[in-house]
């Protein structure tokens, strides 16, 4: 079996599995944040079950309206606290925690090998530490609440070997986006996504969260990367145990629906261009772009790795007159590092706006939203019609490197042209 196999296997109490059946997994940790969580919480208090399954398996984030821009979302946000007081639940509040994908596992929820759900679909973002982890709705996670079971099928795995050394200010979110490109929207519909190679082994686990974070761009079930020593460091001290990675190791003859090999070596910057993340072209064939707004942050590129890559291309420089550039870190502990390395005070003297740790602008939240007839380009994972504003705007995808060159010439703009501070 592949690692996703092995892992839904020993979830449902069975030897093996194979792609198609039916399982009943026990679960091992279930998230929900401000917009799902009060449905959930509906949803679970019609089921009639006085107490959630394991309290101590149920995490709350707070991370798509915070603060709180209305009477509305104040009043969500007060069911989920009182909700998680009643249940004996941990809650990220606001200022406490940040975006929930970079919460989770800074915060050692995340286990290699556990079955995670969350009433989010990028939830597929824990692959990286080589968990199965998928988005679920909102009424699946109130039966998760009472019961700490789900049923799932077995996905068919294709493979994605990737191979080659990155270019200068070449990233994983230009990796992922030239692979949405090849496999398309709907290429991996109820699929997992199994990211192998020498690349992905050398890779940090930043580029691995966004690699997993967007494999359901493709409309896969999961993304997932097995677990070696960079995750090890990466948990050592946030989780109590760290489990045997080589039970997690894909067999030798696992099977795969099918196999794609990519080479990073030619790889030039990417741009997913409205309004659908495989509409993939190269920076360099995007042509003349304005912009009115860059945003770098999100559960895909918000962590001090692509603040880091912004940061080189900002220093000593200056946002673009009529560009407005938000710069939003994933969550409090990746705010505070930046902070601490003179990171935010590069974006503040370039003319740059650092927001407190939330989605801002990605799901249309009460941070930078887009009038109509305006473009952003963004390190966030999708441009769909009215993702962030108006029906009428325009989201470019983007590396947090193409993002903050764009910024500082006003229009879509490969950052190999940009001369780069160290």
């Amino acid at each position: 079996m592949n690692i996703t196999e092995k892992i839904l296997a020993k979830a449902s109490g069975k030897q093996a599995v194979c792609p198609g059946e039916i399982v009943d997994a026990n679960v091992d940790v279930i998230m929900v944040h401000d917009l799902t969580g009060p449905l959930t919480v509906e949803a679970f208090n019609k089921i009639g079950t006085q107490k959630v399954w394991d309290n101590k398996k149920v995490v709350i984030i707070l991370d798509h309206q915070v603060p709180a821009e209305s009477v509305k979302a104040a009043e969500l946000h007060k069911t989920m606290r009182q909700f998680a007081k009643e249940q004996k639940i941990q809650i990220y509040d606001v200022g406490k925690g940040g975006i929930c994908h970079q919460v989770m596992p800074e915060k050692g929820h995340v286990i290699p090998g556990s079955v995670i759900v969350g009433a989010d679909s990028h939830t597929c973002t824990y692959g990286a530490f080589g968990a199965f982890a998928t988005g679920i709705g909102s009424t699946e996670a109130a039966a998760v609440f009472a019961t700490g079971r789900i049923w799932f099928k077995v996905p068919p795995t294709i493979k994605i070997n990737v191979e080659g050394k990155f270019q200068k200010l070449i990233a994983p979110k230009d990796l992922i986006l030239n692979i949405i490109d090849k496999v398309k929207v709907d290429g991996a519909i109820y699929k997992s996504i199994e990211f192998t190679g020498s690349t992905i082994r050398k890779m940090s686990v930043a580029g691995r969260m966004t690699l997993c974070n967007m494999a359901v761009e493709m409309g896969a079930k999961n993304g997932i990367i097995t677990p070696d020593e960079t995750t090890r460091e990466f948990l050592e001290g946030r989780v109590k145990s760290i489990p045997d990675f080589k039970k997690l190791q894909s067999g030798n003859d696992a099977e795969y629906e099918r196999t794609v090999e990519v080479d990073v070596s030619e790889l030039e910057p990417q741009v997913a261009c409205p309004a659908s993340v495989d509409n993939v072209k190269p920076v360099s064939e995007i042509g003349d772009v304005p912009i009115d707004q860059a945003f770098i942050g999100s559960c895909t590129n918000g962590r001090l790795e692509d603040l880091r890559e912004a940061a080189k291309i900002l220093k000593g420089k200056h946002v673009k007159d009529n560009v407005r550039a938000l710069i939003i870190p994933a969550s409090q502990e990746v705010y505070l590092k930046a902070m601490q390395e003179g990171l935010l005070e590069i974006f503040t003297d370039a003319g740059a706006i650092v927001c407190g740790s939330a989605c801002g602008p990605c799901l249309g939240g009460h941070i930078g939203l887009l009038a109509a007839g305006e473009t952003c380009i963004s390190t966030s994972n999708r441009n769909f019609i009215g993702r962030m504003g108006s029906t009428q705007a325009n989201v470019y995808l983007a590396s947090p490197a193409t993002v903050a060159a764009s910024a500082v010439t006003g229009k879509i703009t490969s950052p190999l042209l940009l001369e780069v501070k160290e």
